[in-house]
């Protein structure tokens, strides 16, 4: 999984030694040095914690550059479960100055490359729609519960099941600034939601998603409007199921397949997206 590369704003062009005079080039020099030695430190730890009874552990990501209080963003892994795909994702979110919890749907480290059992678990997390939100909410504490976390600027992103899981969010009420669903699943708001979805609506798909049929997909957008929700849907033409995951080809699924391009476009899309409603 590629990380991104934050530049420096230390070392801009202005630190190209090529017309500075000799004397100040040595200055130059050693003010980038240390501007690389302050660069970001992303940390990471685990969480336990748990809910009904079921332990879970997710992983917390922060820079330990940055001081004071920043947006956290809750991240809802695919149907595989809490793997190394989501964490970095996480990591991700941090290098971006956020702080980041990668939380655990499943529990008891439970992950899998097997599709049949992916969708067991999942099925298991996703009966009931409210221990679906409220194992989600649960994650969600722990965010709002770590050191430097601005507890009114939250968002939640989510893939796959995550996708779906950050919507039931919003259907419950979450207080969350924004929600991002990557190539998720559409759970329609029900008509309990009316009125009282709080988060704004961010939807990045794959136009070539045979996962989601286009029936679904116009159901799930009437139902959002019925709901009034604040929402906006991104499609990408050609992307399959699972675009922004480097590995989504490995599982054995037609339907599975990376696109650099849906991933790297959807990416950006997001950052805008906190950039707009974190600006308040």
């Amino acid at each position: 999984m590629p990380k991104l590369s934050l530049p420096n704003p230390a070392c801009t062009p202005a630190c190209t030694l090529a017309d500075t005079p000799a004397f100040s080039s040595a200055l130059v020099l050693a003010a980038c040095l240390v501007a690389g030695t302050a660069q970001a430190e992303i940390q990471s730890k685990p969480i336990r914690y748990e809910d009904e009874g079921v332990p879970l552990t997710g992983h917390l990501y922060w820079d330990d550059a940055i001081e004071g209080n920043r947006p956290g963003i809750l991240v809802i892994h695919e149907w595989w479960g809490l793997n190394d795909y989501a964490k970095q994702r996480a990591r991700m979110l941090a290098e971006l100055g956020y702080i980041a919890f990668a939380a655990d749907m499943y529990g008891k480290d439970q992950v899998t490359d097997q599709p049949a059992q992916a969708q067991e678990w999942m099925q298991e997390v996703t009966v009931d729609p409210e221990l679906w939100r409220q194992r989600a909410n649960a994650g969600l504490a722990q965010l709002k519960a770590a050191a430097d976390v601005d507890a009114d600027q939250m968002a939640a992103i989510g893939y796959c099941f995550g996708g779906g899981t950050v919507l039931q969010m919003a259907y419950g009420g979450a207080d969350l600034a924004g929600i991002v669903s990557f190539h998720g699943s559409f759970p329609a708001a029900p008509e309990e939601s009316i009125g009282k979805i709080k988060p704004e609506i961010l939807i990045l798909h794959g136009q070539a998603d045979s996962f989601v049929a286009p029936e679904v997909v116009s159901n799930f957008q009437d139902k959002l409007e019925e709901a009034g929700a604040n929402w906006e849907m991104d499609i990408y033409g050609g992307a399959r199921h699972g675009f922004t995951n480097p590995n989504a080809g490995d599982y054995g699924l037609e339907n599975l397949q990376h696109d650099p391009q849906a991933d790297a476009r959807s990416w950006q899309r997001m950052q805008s997206f906190f950039d707009e409603i974190f600006s308040d």
